[in-house]
């Protein structure tokens, strides 16, 4: 079981691998967003008690998250408060919220599993995403905070995992753009209006998520203080050479992977100054809170090259990313950019 005294400032061998992704903690977590919530004595039966529903549904989804949760997601759940988990989820490649982490707490209700869980996002103020509002409402058909289809909303035959799983694979995608009601139906579009739109929103997640990441590590959850600290020591220098990257115009948000530092020296993205002036200060403040991290410093690239020279390059990356929407949306944004 976790301890609870991880401090990220103890120099000690605890490593993203040995934090189990699913662990009961002992100590309440007095930081939790519900933790007030079912404190009086005719609620908290349906939990302390083990011949309730209640209860006995609750175990089954205890061993179903220990047994199947992606390499991507942990959480804790709690001994003497079992109506209560905090998920954190990290923010899946190839999507404006790479290398982020990003935390739910969650709250089963008296009625479990008959009305569905509650779920709190920790924004820090930020709203990087449709489906994310700055005061920590989660909008999803899964948890009957949308009105989605039949299919697509709670039932008692519905699990934690659904829901976990559909935050990080349909929330934090790489589009978020399009997850916004009513505009979700121009996803395919190849409209330079539709695609310059979603570009300058990821941008702008991208942006959000990089300061909630700073959010996070300054001050991380109760239960996750060694994974965070474990995490942004793994992760600052990719971090840091994304944010050089997108400065320099060399990819579209998203589509940063550790090579792209050194095998496209190339301006081929058109970046805003506004979207400039973030990523510096970003890159600065990072490499205050990550000193030991050696990188380049941020300069300024001209997107001056020759059309024909940037339509090369952009040949050339839509090939490497000819697997799903990438290549589709590198080929339109050529016409939207180039002559």
């Amino acid at each position: 079981m976790d301890s609870g005294n991880n401090d990220p400032e103890i120099n000690n061998d605890k490593s993203m691998l040995q934090f189990e992704h699913f662990d009961v903690v002992q100590a309440e977590p007095t930081d939790h967003y519900y933790y007030q919530i079912n404190s009086n004595k005719t609620k908290q039966q349906s939990f302390t008690n083990a011949n309730t529903p209640v209860y006995a549904k609750i175990m089954k989804e205890w061993k179903i998250l220990s047994k199947n949760l992606p390499d991507s997601i942990y959480v804790r759940v709690y001994e003497s408060r079992i109506d209560l988990l905090r998920a954190a989820i990290l923010g899946p490649a190839g999507t404006p919220y790479h290398d982020g982490i990003f935390f739910f707490d969650i709250l089963l209700p008296y009625d479990y599993p008959k009305s569905p869980p509650k779920v709190y996002y920790r924004s820090h103020g930020y709203r990087l995403n449709p489906n994310l509002y700055k005061n920590g409402y989660v909008c999803l058909s899964l948890i009957n905070t949308w009105s989605g289809k039949k299919i697509e909303k709670w039932t008692q035959e519905s699990t934690l995992l659904q829901i976990l799983v559909s935050i990080q694979g349909l929330v934090l995608n790489e589009r978020p753009y399009f997850n916004e009601p009513g505009i979700r139906y121009f996803k395919d579009s190849k409209s330079c209006k539709w695609i310059n739109r979603s570009i300058e929103y990821s941008e702008d997640a991208f942006v959000l998520s990089c300061k909630t990441m700073l959010q996070v590590r300054a001050k991380p959850p109760q239960n996750f203080e060694g994974f965070v600290a474990q995490h942004f020591r793994d992760r600052a220098a990719n971090i840091l050479a994304a944010i050089k990257v997108y400065h320099e115009g060399r990819v579209l948000v998203g589509q940063f992977h550790e090579m792209d530092n050194s095998d496209n020296n190339i301006a081929c993205v058109k970046v805003s100054p506004r979207f400039k002036e973030n990523l510096t200060r970003l890159h600065s403040q990072f490499k205050k809170v990550f000193p030991e991290v050696k990188c380049e410093p941020i300069i300024n690239v001209s997107i001056s090259a020759e059309n024909a020279n940037k339509k090369a390059i952009l040949s050339s990356n839509a090939k490497v990313n000819n697997k799903g929407f990438w290549g589709k949306l590198i080929s339109s944004f050529a016409k939207c950019f180039i002559p």
